[in-house]
């Protein structure tokens, strides 16, 4: 009885420390990806929010970027910008690569092994995107828009929280 305790707990740190979050496109299997970043735009009056994730293939690596929309006809297109933080920028081509679900379109870009590593040494600062989609319908929202990395819309410069996201400490760990 009392080792069965420790052995338990022992089994629950395991499963806790080999969790990951995954990016699966359709019909290619799981890669091991970051957390989903929740980063701020505030032009984009729907929701002010984009979901970034980035995960590492065989090839490179995958963005996968998300937002809420209106309607089933909007969607992210066109070619996306990665600022980094450096000053660097990573320029990405849409492959057409989308799916709109449950009120959410997401558009997948592909990176090279060089993309990669540079996002491995240094954060993203921001990324800017369009959305695109059917303009005769009330509400939507088509337009050029950045979404920078920050946790909170406001903020103190006194304060001691972290307001950015370290995504090259989440990358390099893939």
């Amino acid at each position: 009885m009392n080792l069965k305790l420790p052995f338990f707990l022992l089994f629950l740190l395991s499963t806790f420390a080999t969790a990951q979050e995954t990016i699966s496109i359709t019909g290619s299997k799981p890669y091991p990806a970051t957390e989903n970043f929740l980063f701020m735009c505030e032009r984009y009056a729907l929701t002010g929010e984009a979901y970034i994730q980035l995960a590492k293939t065989d090839k490179g690596g995958i963005l996968k970027l998300t937002i809420s929309t209106k309607n089933d006809s909007m969607k992210i297109s066109g070619g996306v910008y990665v600022y980094l933080a450096d000053g660097d920028v990573i320029a990405c081509v849409d492959r057409n690569l989308n799916e709109t679900t449950d009120g959410k379109t997401t558009t997948y870009y592909t990176f090279t092994p060089s993309e990669m590593s540079r996002l491995k040494k240094t954060n993203i600062q921001s990324i800017r995107f369009n959305v695109t989609g059917d303009l005769s319908k009330f509400g939507n929202l088509n337009g050029n828009y950045t979404a920078v990395n920050k946790k909170n819309y406001f903020s103190t410069t006194y304060g001691e929280t972290i307001k950015t996201f370290d995504t090259a400490k989440q990358i390099s760990v893939l």
